[in-house]
């Protein structure tokens, strides 16, 4: 599609008129009108106001013209995967969990690694062929490549350690000792938990990206322990196969 046509679509989609549509991204009638005429095309700014108004990046608007991949980890991206920043603008260089609310989640390439090779091995293709695949890939990416100037300094790396440290400050019977916090997406680790008086809670959003991980518990049996955090706060549950029966232990605000 061309974009004189996405906008048409977009536009017709939320049921704006071009007169509404214009006061939204302030600008006229007549200039929505040679955009959907294809006589002009939106400027830089312009364009990101209607990516932000339509949920759609400016890739998209433009009729898609480039295969975009993760520069962290190399996924291909879509409207659903790119990452955005703090104000919900897209950011169209990284995926929503190598890259969440203007925070990068990697900064170590080994980590990435690891949680990749979980998600990517298949019956074509063993986790050891995923391993020599992203060794090989990444290190090309941009990120990787501007590592230092992106935030290798060591600040999100000290993020984490502070976290860690609270944690395991909260000294959870039966919990082993975290050593290691990997980015989660939060539609994959937001648990319903039950409430006293029968009603069910989430405390996570699904299209925010967290930093967590699992540990088996020391007492045995099925059970493990979930942990999650971000800036704002420390949550730890226990749970068993697949994220059944679980059950809170621990919500605390930082």
């Amino acid at each position: 599609m061309e974009t004189k046509d996405v906008i048409l679509e977009l536009r017709t989609k939320a049921g704006l008129s071009q007169d509404e549509l214009a006061e939204k991204v302030y600008v006229t009638r007549q200039a929505v009108s040679r955009w959907e005429n294809g006589e002009t095309t939106p400027n830089t700014e312009t364009l990101k106001l209607l990516s932000k108004l339509f949920d759609v990046s400016i890739n998209t608007l433009l009729g898609s013209p480039r295969q975009l991949i993760c520069q962290c980890c190399g996924m291909p991206l879509d409207d659903s995967t790119t990452s955005k920043e703090a104000d919900g603008i897209f950011n169209e260089e990284y995926c929503k969990w190598c890259y969440a609310d203007g925070e990068y989640m990697y900064s170590d390439m080994d980590d990435l690694i690891d949680v990749c090779v979980k998600n990517m091995a298949s019956e074509e293709y063993s986790e050891e062929e995923v391993r020599i695949y992203l060794k090989e890939t990444l290190p090309k990416l941009d990120y990787w490549k501007r590592y230092e100037a992106l935030g290798g300094n060591g600040s999100f790396a000290e993020f984490k350690k502070l976290l860690i440290e609270e944690i395991n400050a909260l000294n959870i019977e039966g919990m082993p000792k975290l050593t290691k916090l990997n980015a989660l997406v939060g539609s994959y680790i937001n648990l319903e938990y039950r409430l006293p008086n029968g009603r069910t809670v989430k405390y996570l959003d699904d299209n925010t990206t967290y930093l967590g991980n699992q540990l088996e518990c020391e007492f045995g049996g099925d059970r493990c322990f979930g942990i999650v955090a971000n800036m704002d706060f420390l949550l730890v549950c226990t749970y068993e196969e697949n994220g059944s029966n679980p059950e809170l232990v621990v919500y605390k605000k930082r």
